[in-house]
């Protein structure tokens, strides 16, 4: 299936080379090109704009920043929309409010094409592994056409209900990963202001019963020497993300008081300059405030 992919960072640059070993031909493009160079020397070939990409697939995808990148990269006179053909799909794999899904989705139903909010659950190392999740919200049936492709980005694929509510669930889920991974982040510094050892924390954790996949993958990253030069989720993606989570529960009138929590220890690692490290740096925050040492990562680089 000729397929085309719009946005070629950290995770688009991953999903690209998948759905081509599946024997996809994909287009793709990218607001700066030299993002590109390499998955075009690895068979991907190239749209000058996205109208362009949208123009020869018969499913496009998005993955950008926020909801702005989305109507820029989507709508407009050289967009998605005025590209794809009659009864094409588009599938956005970007976290953004859920109105503002539903305001494109709109858009493209009036072009005689369909939008379905398609955010994806997982970070490099999981795309990496094979075991990314796939949310999808939108038409039944053309959820049912992609599917196909779908797996062939992960084995979990879900439609969630109509167009906007998969964006609602993986706002849920991060929210959950974001406080599991903050309070992770204080029980080991609890653990270590008694005189456990932190090596001996994090493994001890990750043989729990409150051992998940996220802790298994990111909690070592803060034993001294483990975070990732280049961080999976840095804080202020991180954070982005839940400020939508603040946003929806104040919308809704649905309480989120942990999410808050959470959001102040981002607002914590901002003050601190540790910002540019993974968002689980928030370790470091908790051992300051419980006068411990900083552990060798708060100087805002990556150990």
């Amino acid at each position: 299936m000729n397929i085309g992919f719009i946005g070629l960072g950290a995770m688009g640059e991953l999903i690209v080379p998948r759905l081509m070993a599946a024997g996809h031909t994909v287009t793709g493009w990218n607001r700066s090109r030299g993002k590109a160079e390499a998955l075009i020397a690895a068979g991907m070939k190239w749209g000058d704009t996205t109208k362009a990409v949208a123009a020869t697939s018969e499913i496009v995808f998005s993955i950008v920043t926020d909801s702005a990148a989305v109507k820029a990269v989507a709508l407009g006179p050289d967009g998605i929309v005025a590209g794809l053909r009659q009864g094409g799909i588009y599938i956005d794999m970007s976290t953004i409010e859920p109105d503002a899904s539903r305001e494109v989705a709109a858009q493209f139903a009036k072009a005689g094409s369909i939008m379905l909010d398609g955010p994806l659950s997982g970070s490099p190392v999981t795309v990496k592994a094979g075991q990314a999740s796939v949310m999808i919200g939108g038409d039944e049936a053309a959820f049912e056409r992609a599917k196909p492709v779908l797996l062939a980005i992960g084995p979990k694929v879900t439609r969630i209900g109509g167009n906007g509510l998969a964006c609602q669930m993986k706002i849920a889920v991060n929210l959950l990963l974001m406080v599991e991974v903050i309070c992770f982040g204080e029980a080991v510094a609890l653990a270590e202001k008694g005189g456990v050892g932190r090596e001996v924390a994090v493994d001890a954790i990750l043989k729990s019963v409150a051992a998940s996949p996220v802790l298994g993958y990111r909690g070592p990253f803060i034993i001294d020497g483990r975070m990732p030069a280049v961080p999976l989720a840095d804080v202020t993606l991180q954070q982005k993300d839940m400020m939508l989570a603040l946003n929806l529960g104040r919308k809704l009138g649905s309480p989120v008081p942990l999410a808050a929590a959470a959001n102040e220890m981002m607002n914590a690692c901002r003050g601190l300059g540790i910002d540019a490290n993974d968002f689980v740096v928030a370790h470091q925050v908790y051992r300051r405030l419980g006068g411990q040492e900083s552990g060798g990562q708060d100087s805002g680089g990556q150990a």
